[in-house]
């Protein structure tokens, strides 16, 4: 008999299903315990950022708002917001480049600028206490 198929003994008489068993993968490729559990909140209860990434996944998977919003108990209305907000942060996240020479370019001149102020700063107090930017002397002419 396979054990991966159909459990053990134990567990059969227990009436855990096969993909209930422990070390189970699901068809998404995470663990049975690495999915959050999605269900109606009770009072008091907040949306973590995780249960709404179940319901967000659920959405984009093609589940109708209108059941999403019954078996949740939260507007249509949030559950798009919810849904654009997901969608922006994936447009954020992939267009994000690696090295990009761009930034690059813009960090050096940030970092120029930081030391022409430092260095205008330092002629302007210079000039202040009386010595002037050039040393004192007399007149050539």
């Amino acid at each position: 008999m396979n054990k991966s198929r159909r459990g053990t003994k134990r567990q059969r008489g227990k009436g855990v299903a096969s993909a209930e068993v422990e070390g189970a993968r699901r068809a998404t490729g995470a663990s049975a315990d690495a999915v959050a559990d999605v269900s109606p909140l009770t009072p008091g209860q907040r949306w973590t950022s995780s249960r709404k990434r179940e319901v967000v996944l659920r959405m984009f998977r093609g589940e109708s708002l209108d059941k999403l919003s019954r078996e949740f108990g939260v507007e249509i209305y949030r559950l798009e917001e919810w849904r654009d907000r997901a969608l922006s942060s994936i447009d954020a996240g992939l267009k994000i480049r690696k090295d990009d020479p761009v930034q690059a370019e813009l960090d050096a001149a940030m970092k120029r600028i930081g030391e022409l102020s430092m260095e205008n700063e330092l002629l302007y107090k210079r000039c202040r206490k009386g010595n002037g930017p050039f040393p004192r002397g007399r007149s050539r002419k």
